[in-house]
């Protein structure tokens, strides 16, 4: 079968989309598909809203002659392009739904601190453009043959509220890996590697992490941004990992954390709560002194020496043979 697969990223660019796409193009190959990958250009990442989706249009029309399925890998730069292709030729396509566009771009405007529940549920005021992406995700996810959501976390929160068709949506699980090889702590470093945005949460991070150095002066948080091979060396090295975002759908940087046996803070507020809600320490992320308190209950050793055998012991996997399987499943059942 040949597969056409749009993503927004790949390789050599970074990121979780990236390698995501990379892998899953890399498994179907391994299994006997043609595949071919339409990610944004040079050129499209510089053109203006509205422009660089016309843009990328074309080159998904053109490129996916033969193609028989489009599994694309988001929700809005990508999707509306890729579904109106796909249904101009009568193709079938599965969207991966994991980030959320809209509720980011709503918080990075007003600043305002909502988790990604409470956007849709009480809902907020829209500018023109974001009432514009509204319409577009609506779109794409109500014309999509097949919806791939990474959590049934998310599933609950966007299938009411695009008032979506149940029995399109699927849950496909992100990649869980095998134990990394790590070394032992030289100190207390958190490490908190994120995207420079409002819903990572960083203000009340650095507030609550200041309180809580008042009490333990040796914690230190590490909030560096870089490659992910340096990420990965620095992950096998540090004491612990933190994350309190104001949302999280299912984040990479948890599960690398787990494959490197550290113990972890995480924002409540998340898809991966119902795999790993008893393995770390989880945070409301709107409650300062919540975040301070599990920030000084890890630094206490024997809290440490608990939430790392329960790190340790957790043993669940999905292979990126495991999750191409599963795309390809979800065609032959539909």
């Amino acid at each position: 079968m040949k597969i056409l697969i749009a993503t927004g990223i790949y390789p050599p660019d970074v990121g979780g989309p990236a390698e995501y796409a990379k892998r899953l193009k890399d498994e179907f190959v391994g299994l006997g598909h043609n595949v071919a990958v339409v990610s944004y250009s040079g050129l499209e990442k510089r053109l203006p809203f509205g422009l660089r989706h016309l843009v990328y249009f074309f080159r998904v029309f053109f490129q996916s002659f033969g193609s028989e399925l489009f599994v694309t890998l988001d929700t809005f730069s990508v999707a509306l392009p890729a579904v109106i292709a796909s249904v101009i030729l009568r193709k079938k396509n599965i969207i991966r739904v994991s980030g959320d566009f809209l509720w980011e771009s709503y918080v990075e405007r007003t600043g305002e601190m909502i988790p990604l529940r409470t956007f849709y549920s009480e809902r907020r005021e829209l500018n023109f453009k974001e009432k514009i992406i509204f319409r577009m995700m609506k779109f794409a996810l109500s014309r999509a043959s097949l919806l791939a959501f990474n959590s049934e976390w998310q599933k609950g929160i966007l299938v009411p509220a695009y008032n979506l068709d149940s029995s399109k949506v699927r849950t496909v699980l992100n990649f869980f890996g095998d134990s990394l090889p790590a070394s032992e702590p030289l100190g207390k470093n958190f490490i908190w590697a994120t995207r420079p945005i409002k819903l990572k949460n960083g203000k009340m991070l650095r507030a609550a992490f200041a309180k809580a150095r008042a009490s333990d002066p040796s914690l230190l948080l590490d909030e560096r941004v870089t490659s992910h091979e340096e990420l990965y060396r620095r992950l096998a090295s540090c004491y612990a990992v933190i994350l309190p975002s104001l949302s999280e759908v299912s984040p990479n940087f948890i599960i690398d954390a787990i494959r490197f046996g550290k113990p972890f803070i995480m924002t409540r507020e998340s898809g991966l709560v119902d795999i790993l809600g008893g393995v770390g320490l989880l945070v409301d992320p709107l409650d300062e002194s919540d975040i301070t308190e599990k920030i000084l209950m890890l630094a206490d050793s024997s809290c440490y020496t608990k939430q790392k055998k329960l790190v340790e012991a957790f043993n669940f996997r999905h292979s990126w043979r495991g999750i191409a399987n599963e795309f390809l499943e979800l065609v032959n059942r539909s």
